[in-house]
């Protein structure tokens, strides 16, 4: 979705800006800024600390956040996909409480802003910075060359002060988008959830398949992802939970090629259950609790429906 449709999401509680010079200059500016993508349990460190300063010296809190994703720009032919979408991180912003989020439209001449034009040109004399809360490894500018040692050398400069915050330690490792990344690649979905703090999401509209899981006695959703880079879990059948018009049911949901069934294309099909209502063309949200098992070709229907309903047991047993 683009920041047109995602600006739809504006609150009194969190003013939204298309981009810095939309911004109007105020007084006292505590701000963090970096990609956020996936707003995890590293990123809430920082912005419960962003939200603290501000209480401390009577501030504004200001996140700046940029789009598309740098790498997307810069290195197109990586592919990346990305945890959240823009709609994903503006709710999950909001919860913390911050007066401002603006959007940076990131492309290939703001990559060449130097370290020293960003600081100076746009959070000091644009924004109105006053503090500045990173974390510990941030940096910024052109070809990354900004860091923590030259933000000490223009805050007497410019007049700010920098909070460093270090990393949020999960058992001994650091929580990072990459981490956080490979796992979803991986399938483990749990570690995902462990890293992010919350349950792992997708949204998808419901599409015409091919009725195969109906004739098993297993009717399924078909699901077509709203934003094409949006990561997708590894193969396999997940324990999941299902919104939709604001009422939360189980289910359990497979990523894959259908082999029993001689598939070749990837599909997201969601078993909803205790469930039946014709929901074409509607948007679900699934969120993902527990990865049951891997995908897998069965000889027969009557062996892949009798795992399918154990499946749904370990389902049940496994749902938040």
């Amino acid at each position: 979705m683009n920041i047109v449709k995602a600006l739809n999401f504006l609150t009194l509680f969190m003013k939204i800006h298309k981009d810095v010079h939309s911004f109007k200059k105020i007084e006292k500016a505590v701000i963090t800024t970096g990609t956020f993508d996936g707003v995890h349990r590293g990123h809430s460190k920082i912005l419960n600390r962003l939200i603290q300063v501000g209480e401390d010296t009577s501030s504004e809190t200001v996140i700046i956040t940029f789009f598309p994703h740098p790498r997307i720009v810069l290195f197109p032919d990586h592919n990346l996909k990305l945890i959240n979408t823009i709609d994903e991180n503006i709710e999950l912003f909001k919860t913390y409480g911050v007066d401002h989020l603006i959007f940076q439209k990131f492309d290939k001449d703001f990559s060449r802003i130097t370290s020293l034009e960003y600081i100076r040109d746009i959070l000091c004399k644009q924004i109105g910075l006053t503090d500045l809360v990173i974390g510990y490894n941030h940096h910024f500018g052109r070809n990354r060359e900004g860091s923590i040692n030259n933000l000490h050398e223009y805050t007497d400069l410019y007049g700010f002060n920098i909070h460093e915050v270090s990393p949020f330690d999960l058992n001994g490792k650091s929580v990072s988008s990459t981490k956080i990344r490979n796992a979803i690649n991986e399938g483990s979905i749990e570690l995902a959830n462990d890293y992010l703090g919350y349950n792992f999401k997708l949204f998808g509209e419901v599409v015409q398949g091919r009725g195969v899981g109906s004739s098993i006695g297993f009717p399924t959703a078909n699901i077509r992802l709203e934003n094409k880079n949006k990561i997708i879990p590894a193969k396999g059948v997940y324990a999941v939970n299902v919104y939709y018009n604001k009422n939360k049911f189980g289910g359990m949901l497979n990523i894959g090629t259908n082999p029993t069934f001689n598939g070749n294309e990837l599909s997201i099909e969601v078993h909803v259950f205790d469930f039946n209502q014709d929901i074409y063309n509607q948007t679900l949200q699934i969120e993902f609790c527990k990865r049951i098992r891997n995908e897998k070709k069965f000889n027969t229907i009557d062996e892949l429906k009798q795992q399918l309903s154990m499946d749904k047991i370990t389902a049940l047993n496994n749902l938040d």
